[in-house]
């Protein structure tokens, strides 16, 4: 009913890789032109998703708070209310029918698919990697005839969605053959005393003939360019300004635990990627840690990653085997991280580098006391195992947890 009365231009984004980042950058390019709300947090889902259009945070186990968004949504629709003229909505697929059932209902204006990866998160609950990407194509259908959908075309499978469509088609990437395409990219640092600390990223954009210079600050690691690319896109679409689509995404808000640089004690460099993870997304974050200049070791603190049923063991001793060549140190946290340690060993890797903890909190209390002054430390898990208490047992600021760190509202923090 709020759809039908006030008729915003919605935005629907899912895939595997870099969900929210795209999200949040995509917010960022519309909100120079048009007063725009996006989904907040983890709300991806069927219940989340009517959440953001109300205009509600989730009331978790409080009735009063659930019959307080109840009755907003109904003032919402039967008062006129000064209403977003965009959505941007994440779109998550936990399970089999997920985005198949948001896409009978959302008329999309824009529809966003990005990396699925080799072997995607939440693969446990559908058949096989095919699966998966058949039901992330189910948004496809929520198209609106004069909609357009955005892919990423380094993505085999995302990119073999282009022929599933007979709408207007966008492919990004840093793949030559990507009509907006990432290039040139490199880390940037900042000189300080002896040390040179990394500020950002640098790349360039080439779309349609032009090629346009940009920067984001705070972030590290080529899957960053892959949000900034769809923000783009979107720019492009709607005919925002590119160089100042770009030019908002310099220094904008990165959500919290997303391979964000935090200063940590006894001066040491933290890479937090706490939010969550995959394999795909894992790989990555070691990509970043192996490229960033440390003038101390390299650490990596990983936990599990879940919801990949048959893959669980290839997945984690695949990872173990890159943390092999990138860390000079290894923590696991978690039963199945366990197979990260055994990995890391097979391929070379000294056993007494590598340490195993059952819970954040152990690995928390392990590796304070061992930190030293140039160390640069990547915490990276998924969001069961609680990466962030690592984050903020190490960091230098503490009192900053809520403004830095992923999970930090009561609800969560009130759970073991």
């Amino acid at each position: 009913m709020i759809l039908l009365k006030y008729k915003p231009r919605i935005v629907g984004v899912t895939g595997n890789a870099g969900k929210t980042s795209t999200k949040d950058a995509i917010y960022e390019v519309i909100s120079l032109a048009h007063s725009v709300r996006r989904s907040q947090g983890t709300m991806n889902t069927e219940f989340g998703t009517p959440l953001t259009i109300i205009g509600c945070e989730s009331g978790w186990n409080s009735f009063w708070r659930w019959l307080y968004n109840i009755l907003y949504g109904l003032v919402i629709i039967i008062f006129p209310h000064h209403y977003p003229e965009w959505l941007v909505l994440e779109l998550g697929a936990d399970r089999p029918g997920d985005i198949k059932y948001l896409s009978s209902w959302l008329p999309l204006n824009v529809a966003i698919i990005t990396a699925l990866g080799e072997v995607p998160s939440h693969v446990e609950f559908f058949k096989d990697k095919e699966h998966l990407a058949t039901e992330k194509r189910h948004i496809l259908d929520a198209l609106v005839p004069s909609g357009v959908a955005i892919l990423d075309g380094d993505d085999k499978s995302v990119r073999n969605m282009r022929g599933k469509s007979e709408h207007n088609i966008i492919t990004y990437g840093l793949s030559a053959d990507n009509y907006v395409r990432g290039s040139n990219d490199r880390i940037i640092y900042e000189r300080s005393k002896s040390d040179e600390i990394p500020l950002g990223i640098s790349f360039k954009v080439d779309i349609n003939g032009t090629s346009i210079p940009a920067r984001m600050h705070g972030v590290f690691g080529k899957h960053h360019i892959p949000a900034a690319l769809a923000a783009v896109s979107v720019a492009h679409v709607l005919h925002i300004n590119l160089v100042k689509a770009l030019e908002s995404l310099q220094d904008y808000s990165k959500a919290p635990g997303r391979l964000r640089l935090i200063e940590g004690e006894k001066e040491c460099i933290i890479l937090d990627d706490s939010y969550n993870a995959s394999p795909l997304a894992t790989d990555k974050a070691l990509d970043s840690l192996k490229t960033i200049k440390a003038r101390g070791r390299k650490i990596a603190i990983l936990g599990d990653n879940m919801e990949l049923g048959g893959y669980t063991i290839l997945e984690h001793e695949k990872i173990g085997k890159k943390a092999a060549k990138v860390c000079d140190v290894l923590v696991t946290v978690g039963q199945r991280a366990k197979y990260i340690a055994d990995g890391a060993r097979e391929n070379g890797m000294e056993p007494d580098d590598i340490t195993s903890f059952d819970t954040a909190v152990e690995a928390r209390d392990y590796i304070e006391p061992l930190i030293k002054s140039g160390d640069m430390i990547l915490v990276k898990g998924s969001q069961a195992v609680r990466m962030e208490r690592i984050v903020l047992g190490i960091m230098a600021h503490p009192e900053r947890a809520l403004n830095l760190l992923v999970r930090q509202d009561p609800e969560w923090l009130s759970r073991d």
